[in-house]
């Protein structure tokens, strides 16, 4: 995987778990609409969206962030799980593309 994606990735998840923990520390306590088991989640990603995993990390109390676009119709969404097999869609939108941009180099400001 190129540097651009990885730290694209990377920065997605961060996001995806920065609004995991500032929305709720109880994923079941959200909207059951926003919710379900993980199979049906990803299934309706994909029949629905044409979205697949981009890309997956570990979060807070051990959920895992998933990054989930598709290349055709630019859409992309953040589910968390909960180790209890609970998905929660987290964030949502349009125009996902990978991008790749190099490290700033060292003693210079970003």
């Amino acid at each position: 995987m190129e540097r651009r994606t990885k730290l694209f990735n990377m920065a997605a998840l961060t996001t995806g778990a920065v609004i995991y923990l500032t929305a709720t520390t109880d994923v079941l306590a959200q909207n059951s609409r926003n919710c379900g088991p993980r199979d049906i989640v990803v299934a309706r990603l994909a029949e629905g969206y044409g979205e697949t995993r981009q890309s997956i990390g570990l979060g807070a109390n051990n959920a895992v962030v998933e990054v989930f676009a598709s290349d055709e119709t630019g859409s992309w969404t953040i589910t968390v799980t909960v180790p209890g097999g609970m998905t929660c869609l987290v964030a949502s939108g349009q125009a996902y593309e990978e991008v790749v941009e190099p490290l700033p180099v060292r003693g210079e400001d970003a």
